[in-house]
Order: C-alpha cells, then structure tokens, then sequence
C-alpha cells in the first residue's frame, strides 16, 4: 500500500471514531440537561409547611372593670364600695380576669361580678372560638347542675356577643362560720361568647333583716342590662387599635 492510500486509511478512522464518539457526548449532553431540569423541579416544589393555630380575635384581656361603667354600676349595685369595682386576683391576667362591685342600700344587697376568659387556639384542641363556645356551655351547666339552686330558668339572649344565654335561679345560703342563720338570695348569670372571649356576669340581690327579696325580673333586667353595656366594651377594644392608628395617621398628614 502506497502512503497517499495509508494517510487516507488513517483519516478515515479518526473521522469513524469521531462520529462514533459523538452521540455519547449528546447523550451525555441530554443526561446532564434532565438531572438540571429534576434539579429545578424539585426547587419549584412547594415545600411542606408546619401547620399553625388558627388567629384569634382577641390576643389579650381588656381590664374587667372597666367594661362597665360607674353609672350603670350606681343602678344596679347601689352604694358600691368602691364604685369603680374591685379587681380579684388571677394566676395569669392573660387569660382570665375578675372585677366584684357590692353594695348595701339599707337593707337591699346586691353585687355583681364580671369575669373573663380568653382562648387562644390549638392545634390539638381546637380554635380559640371553639374553646370558647364549649366554655360557655360550660358556665351555664354549672347553674343548672347544681341542686342547690332552685327555679332555675335559661334562655337565649340577643344582640349580647356572638351568642349568650342568660339563666335566673334562687339559691339559700349560710350567713358564714359565727352565723348559721339563712339567707336567700335571688341571682342571675349571663354567659356571653365574643370571639375567643368568654364573659360571665352574676348578679345578685337579697333583702336583709327581713327585708323584701328583690323580683326575678327586676334581677333579669339589670344583669342583662349591665351584661350588653359589657360585651359592647369588650368589642370596643378589638377596635380601639385601629382607631388610634387612624388617629396617627391623621395627624402626621
């Protein structure tokens, strides 16, 4: 075999293992472009979120006796001492808190006592207003369930939060350790739900040195009368924020 036709072998091989060689380097090319395209796939996947609680309408508890006011108090518990309430205590403000008004006029006695519960939701057991809800029935089957308590009427009240039930009863209690003599008493409890706040009122009245009790509807009318003006300042302070900020807002313009 002459060169000429030796260099032409030669050429042809290096041209046969190229073109052989070059669909491994696409196909590598094509194996390198899918691993990218999983690649990015894969970060466009929506990643997997940790649940969270559901919001609550209310993150803490207004000051319970503010939310009603000295007029109203001046109605229904005459002679209150001190008028603007008496705040009893509470492991965590947070979450609960109470106000307690008493007065004797002669010998007409009455007090009243606020107190709220707040509920924050979770996970394992529920929304805040969920929490709240069972709550309520659970403040309302206290009165009912208890034998002491005598004549007990419930029903429904209106336009007084996002639900409310409002139950009178008559219950006879001792005078105290020194003093065994009887008293009756003529009371109503209103529960109320706002959201995720639970607010009980109990109401109070008797007459004393055999003085006359006071009417089942004289009791119903004030309770439910001091419970609306409370729930309406409750809903009050959801708003308040907003209210200054708008304020603010006013003012730097």
């Amino acid at each position: 075999m002459d060169r000429t036709a030796s260099r032409s072998a030669s050429r042809l091989a290096v041209r046969v293992v190229a073109l052989a060689a070059l669909p491994v380097l696409v196909v590598t090319g094509c194996s390198s472009s899918s691993d990218s395209s999983d690649d990015a796939s894969q970060d466009n996947e929506p990643q997997s979120v940790a649940p969270t609680p559901e919001p609550v309408r209310f993150e803490a508890l207004p000051e319970p006796c503010g939310t009603i006011a000295e007029d109203t108090i001046g109605n229904v518990v005459p002679e209150a001492d001190p008028g603007n309430g008496e705040t009893l205590s509470s492991s965590d403000t947070n979450t609960s808190a109470a106000c307690l008004w008493s007065g004797l006029d002669d010998f007409q006695f009455r007090s009243l006592t606020v107190a709220l519960r707040r509920f924050d939701s979770d996970l394992s057991l529920g929304s805040g207003d969920e929490r709240a809800t069972a709550y309520v029935q659970q403040m309302v089957d206290e009165i009912a369930g208890d034998d002491a308590n005598r004549d007990v009427e419930s029903a429904e009240l209106a336009e007084t939060g996002d639900a409310a039930t409002s139950i009178g009863y008559s219950v006879t209690k001792v005078g105290g350790e020194d003093d065994e003599s009887e008293q009756d008493y003529r009371q109503q409890r209103v529960v109320s739900r706002v959201g995720n706040v639970v607010l009980t009122l109990d109401y109070s009245g008797a007459g004393f040195e055999g003085d006359d009790m006071p009417s089942a509807d004289t009791v119903r009318e004030a309770a439910e009368t001091a419970a609306r003006e409370a729930v309406g300042n409750v809903n009050a302070t959801e708003d308040a924020p907003a209210e200054e900020e708008g304020q603010e807002s006013e003012g730097d313009a």
